[in-house]
């Protein structure tokens, strides 16, 4: 990740709040508008828990007319270790995430550049997805990957998954809690919106966060 990251093209259409058992989670929509960045928005999010600037960073995207961006951030009660153990690994997304059956890896050992193929539970409009990962950072927390295949309707979609500590908290297990942060950008498909696109996606992403 380079030291200044792109602006995005984004102002903060709306903040919307949803609650889980296991997360808090807050969706950040995006509509494009102005030279506003999404570290901002990010920054800017409604967590009990603040968001540094030296992970909010990382939630910069580029945005064209044609593509919505979001970011969820969710609390868990878990210190960040636990939780990065099971985020980064690339081969085994099912560990934590409720929408995928099943996953291989094409090519690569879980360095950077490793691509996997992710088949889908039914119900969901898609099979599989073929993703790469883009960022491994084990000292900063960082993940991210972006889709370059697959039968699916997203295209260009890139993600960027940040995790910080949140402070203790009087339900945590250990005195330990984790803000992890999720951004993403993709194409919005034809005949859809941006609020539908974004809704859907974040509606994944706070499912998601359910089982970490």
């Amino acid at each position: 990740m380079p030291p200044n990251p792109p602006k995005s093209s984004l102002l903060l259409h709306r903040i919307n709040h949803a609650t889980s058992t296991a997360a808090v989670a807050h969706r950040h929509h995006l509509d494009v508008a102005d030279e506003d960045s999404l570290t901002n928005l990010v920054t800017a999010s409604s967590s009990s828990a603040s968001v540094p600037d030296t992970v909010a960073r990382y939630h910069s995207h580029a945005v064209s007319p044609n593509q919505c961006c979001s970011a969820v951030t969710q609390e868990i009660a878990a210190p960040v270790s636990t939780v990065w153990s099971v985020v980064r690994r690339f081969d085994n997304p099912q560990a934590y995430k409720h929408f995928v059956k099943s996953c291989h890896v094409l090519v690569g050992d879980g360095d950077v550049g490793t691509l996997r193929e992710i088949h889908v539970i039914s119900g969901l409009p898609a099979v599989n997805s073929t993703e790469r990962l883009e960022i491994l950072d084990d000292e900063r927390h960082v993940l991210s990957f972006s889709v370059v295949g697959g039968e699916h309707r997203l295209s260009n979609y890139r993600s960027v998954t940040t995790l910080h500590p949140a402070g203790a908290g009087k339900d945590d297990v250990d005195g330990e809690r984790t803000v992890v942060v999720e951004s993403y950008v993709a194409d919005v498909p034809a005949g859809n919106t941006r609020e539908d696109t974004c809704v859907f996606l974040d509606t994944i992403i706070i499912y998601t966060g359910n089982r970490t």
